[in-house]
Order: structure tokens, then sequence, then C-alpha cells
């Protein structure tokens, strides 16, 4: 079924389990979201994928968190992109959709001719969740390696969750006869469920630069399984993996039938924002009158953009920090 130009599994995270393989995913389909992220900046091309595969991503992993809570990923360098940071506004009731927004800081005039992973230096990849006032918010981090995002949160999950975990994904954008382009992203998680306690089934880690691989943690017995699973994905044609005529149903059929894959219920995901005037002057009230002086514009005036939605916010000044007459 397509709604205009806009299918019906379209901004949705599909959760599915292989009941033969102790083997649990997601599948995600991305492209009103990924609109409403990039349309808001003009980044170059190789800046732009790469918010893309990490919006990709987010809404993959976020897809398991639960109501009202926050999940973040950044990825800091010292390369060309200096950071990408996503966060995955878990649904304020069942049945709503969950929210996701992205952006990147970059150098333009360092930007090569590269791949769009050759922009990232040295650094981190990390995982943060919030589950709310009162709460202590949760981090993990691990070295950037791999070649790509993708590869970065399998080694994230090896090292902090002790969970194999694969990802395929796929973006890019549309060109359609008549259509003005626009992108579309669609991906497949999956995490082997491990009967026990997870651990390192080897005494070494066989990843780049020392770090655990998702085959480490696959004991003998799963080896078969998980095996199967990831030859399986391998076969996946992007096409399919993005979806404009496969449905994330169809497509787990068509890779995993004789897995006996089982869906739940889809999760949607919009693009949104929570940034708001009461928020910058709450993040404003930290300063003192004298500090707000030195950001004060010649025009008298305290301005804020988000980096995330584009928002632009004129504040007076005499309103603002903590020793305002009406703080």
């Amino acid at each position: 079924m397509t709604l205009g130009n806009k299918l019906a599994w379209d901004d949705t995270v599909l959760p599915f389990q292989l009941d033969k393989s102790d083997i649990r995913g997601r599948v995600a389909r991305l492209d009103g979201v990924l609109d409403g992220v990039l349309k808001q900046h003009d980044y170059p091309p190789l800046v732009e994928a790469l918010v893309a595969e990490m919006a990709l991503l987010t809404a993959l992993i976020g897809q398991t968190i639960k109501l009202r809570w926050k999940l973040s990923l950044q990825v800091q360098s010292d390369g060309p992109v200096r950071m990408i940071a996503t966060d995955y506004f878990g649904p304020t009731d069942e049945g709503e959709p969950a929210k996701i927004r992205a952006y990147a800081s970059f150098d333009a005039d360092r930007l090569t001719q590269g791949a769009p992973f050759d922009q990232i230096g040295k650094g981190y990849f990390a995982i943060m969740i919030d589950q709310g006032r009162g709460t202590a918010p949760y981090q993990g981090l691990t070295p950037l390696a791999g070649g790509s995002i993708s590869a970065c949160a399998e080694a994230y999950f090896a090292q902090s969750e002790q969970i194999a975990t694969r990802f395929s994904l796929s973006f890019g954008k549309s060109q359609e006869p008549g259509i003005a382009e626009y992108w579309r992203a669609g991906g497949v998680m999956l995490q082997h469920m491990p009967k026990a306690s997870p651990f390192a089934k080897g005494e070494e880690a066989t990843g780049e630069g020392g770090l655990l691989h998702p085959r480490d943690l696959i004991d003998e017995d799963a080896e078969e399984n998980w095996n199967r699973a990831n030859i399986l994905l391998d076969s996946v044609e992007d096409l399919e993996l993005i979806g404009p005529s496969v449905t994330p149903a169809d497509l787990l059929v068509r890779l995993f039938h004789e897995e006996a894959p089982r869906v739940y219920d889809a999760q949607p995901v919009r693009f949104g924002c929570t940034c708001s005037e009461d928020r910058v002057r709450q993040t404003m009230s930290i300063y003192s009158q004298k500090d707000i002086e030195k950001m004060t514009t010649d025009a008298g005036r305290v301005t804020a953009d988000c980096q995330f939605c584009g928002a632009h916010y004129d504040l007076d000044p005499a309103t603002l920090g903590f020793d305002a007459p009406n703080a």
C-alpha cells in the first residue's frame, strides 16, 4: 500500500525473532525521518551519508528502549567530521511514534574525496541511555574501528554488552522519473540471544585494534546458527533493504523462512526535536548577568540556534541568567 509517494511501512522499525536460531533483530525503514533530519542543514554528500547511517543505527538500536526514555548515539573524532550526534526519544505512550533527531559538526575545508568513513579520524563511538529525572544516565564507549559506523556499533555491543550483533544497512537518494530526489534508508540488525551469562569464547579478541569481534562471543553450539543467519543476511540486496517494493515482513520471509521468523508490532518513528524557548532559558539560568552580557549581540539580544532542527531563539538578555529580575 502507498500513501502518495510514501509507503505504509516507511519510518517504521519491525522487531522480530528467529525461533530456530536464538536470534532476535529489527528491520528499519526510514524516509521522512531522514528528510526531516537532513533538510535542516546543507551538508556535503559525504556528511549526509554519515548522518543517514547514524540515524538508521539509532532507529534500529533505539526500538528496545522503554517509554519516555532517551537513547543517544555519538561519534567524536579528530577527523574532518568532528562529531555526529543522534537522539531517539521513546514513545510517550503505547502506540505513539518514537522521535529521532540528528546533526553533525565538521570542517568543510578538511573533507577529502574518500569514502564517508574516511572523514572520521581517531576517536570513540558512544551510546547513552537516559531513563529520566532522578536516574543516572548510562554511557558506554568503544574506539572507532572497523571501517564504518555500523562496525563501530557492532564492536560496542561486543565490548560493552557482550552480545554478538550484526548490521546490514543501505541508504542513499532515491531517483525516480518526475519526482524530486529524496533520501531512503533501510537496514537489518541481528543479535544472538545468549542462553546463559554472556562470555567471550576465545582467549584473544580478533577484532581490529584488539577489540572483541561478534564471532568471539559465539560458542560452538550456537556457531552454526549464527553463521547461517549471517550468510543469509549477506544475500540481501540494497533495494530490498531500502524497501520500495518489499515490505519488512516479506523481506524476513525471503531471507529467513527456514529460521521460522516471528514478527512483533512495528514501531513508527518520526523526525522530532525537543528544543523550546523554555529549555533555552533553563540552560541560560546557570549564568550570571555578567556572563549574559558577554553573550549579548551588538543589537542587544541573546540568540541561540538548535543544532538539530535549526530553530532560532531571540531573547532579551535582561530576562536571562540566575540573577535576572524574574529568574
